[in-house]
């Protein structure tokens, strides 16, 4: 575009027209910094863009490996402001696979701390979530690209828990119902996984409260059929997500929110407004944000899926309670997730699988939609001549 014509109302001390117009296409919303509060100060993300958490099914007795080395450095030269670990398990029988990470004894924490700390070594100052998980009646399952299935005892397997003695496909083994004592025992395994990330300096805990694993158990009229306090109505259905979130919250600093699956995709399942009412109960109780996610409870779901799929749920989240609210699903091109900000849907964009296609999304949205991003100086060379301004102070000489 050529820049306008001067005249002589034209104030050569003033920038000149052209530069507004640089100005206007330069402000983007993905490319904007947000804030996370928590009780020890401020969290700053330099974008909107988060890795969302992504099971790896590499662990070696819930203890990390050099293919999360190799998975989290990539990840943190993405670009993207923080990084979710996958679901870490704060008991070994609430792992998902017997490949899943954990985080639940010294040495679990001393493998998951020397690799993290090995790959932050290599890539930019990134904040680092975890997300502490337990899996309930979908625990002791064979990894997907072994089949996925509930496996028995001699296979690998183990005896699963869950609120109620309900299989989660109905050929398998029930689960065994949670007592009080059970309960209370799952509780604390969550305060002190969430201790040893705090020692290990880690930003953000997102608490997995979604796609069917055990605290979607409890919230989920489909699978939760207790007659206790921790059962029926609503109250009861969140009081053991509330108690596992306050339990977290009384010992951990950083900033603490939950995902959440918005709606079961069934009759009479979980819906998105008991969503936007948890969200808001959450808030109350010190959370920081909430991830909006969507299914995965029961296997009869029929889930509408498509672009932006699970942005509704986001929003109705986001209009209630004015809690910080990331969503995901389907959200695979910049001008997406930059539409989804401008409209106030949500506040963070989260993508999975299109980070493991396109680790370097970020880059390619920036050039997009001309924000900017930091990179490691060895990368610095890799752009082309037209997308060379995305990279924050960029300083190269040769002889």
């Amino acid at each position: 575009m050529p820049a306008p014509a001067l005249n002589s109302d034209y104030d050569p001390c003033l920038p000149h027209p052209q530069a507004f117009l640089f100005l206007e296409r330069t402000l983007s919303h993905l490319f904007s910094e947000f804030t996370l509060t928590s009780p020890r100060g401020p969290l700053t993300l330099a974008n909107r863009a988060i890795v969302a958490p992504m099971c790896q099914y590499s662990a070696d007795n819930g203890q990390a490996t050099d293919w999360h080395l190799a998975h989290w450095a990539n990840l943190l030269n993405s670009g993207a402001a923080m990084f979710i670990i996958e679901a870490t398990a704060v008991v070994p029988e609430g792992r998902i696979t017997p490949l899943c990470l954990g985080l639940w004894d010294d040495a679990t924490a001393a493998a998951l701390q020397d690799k993290l700390h090995r790959a932050r070594k290599l890539a930019p100052q990134v904040p680092v979530c975890i997300q502490l998980a337990h899996a309930g009646r979908k625990a002791s399952s064979a990894a997907p690209w072994q089949g996925g299935q509930l496996l028995a005892p001699a296979q690998g397997g183990w005896a699963t828990e869950a609120p109620s003695a309900i299989p989660h496909l109905g050929q398998e083994t029930a689960p065994h119902e949670l007592d009080a004592p059970g309960l209370e025992r799952i509780k604390q395994a969550f305060a002190k996984a969430a201790q040893r990330a705090e020692a290990m300096g880690i930003e953000a805990i997102e608490l997995h409260g979604a796609h069917g694993y055990l605290l979607h158990q409890f919230l989920s009229p489909i699978a939760n059929h207790r007659t206790d306090a921790y059962g029926g109505n609503f109250d009861n259905r969140t009081r053991f997500p509330m108690e596992v979130f306050e339990a977290v919250r009384a010992v951990y600093k950083g900033s603490l929110g939950m995902r959440i699956s918005a709606s079961d995709w069934v009759d009479n399942g979980w819906t998105p407004e008991e969503t936007a009412d948890f969200s808001l109960r959450l808030k109350l109780a010190g959370a920081d944000f909430v991830h909006i996610s969507s299914g995965g409870v029961a296997a009869q779901q029929k889930i509408a899926i498509g672009p932006e799929y699970q942005v509704p749920f986001a929003k109705l989240v986001k209009q209630k309670t004015n809690l910080p609210t990331i969503t995901v699903g389907l959200i695979t091109e910049p001008q997406q997730a930059e539409d989804i900000l401008v409209r106030g849907d949500a506040d963070l964009i989260a993508l999975a699988r299109a980070f493991l296609y396109k680790p370097r999304w970020v880059w390619e949205a920036a050039a997009a939609l001309h924000g900017t991003v930091q990179a490691s100086p060895q990368y610095w060379r890799c752009m082309p001549r037209e997308a060379q301004g995305i990279f924050e102070a960029v300083h190269m000489g040769q002889r």
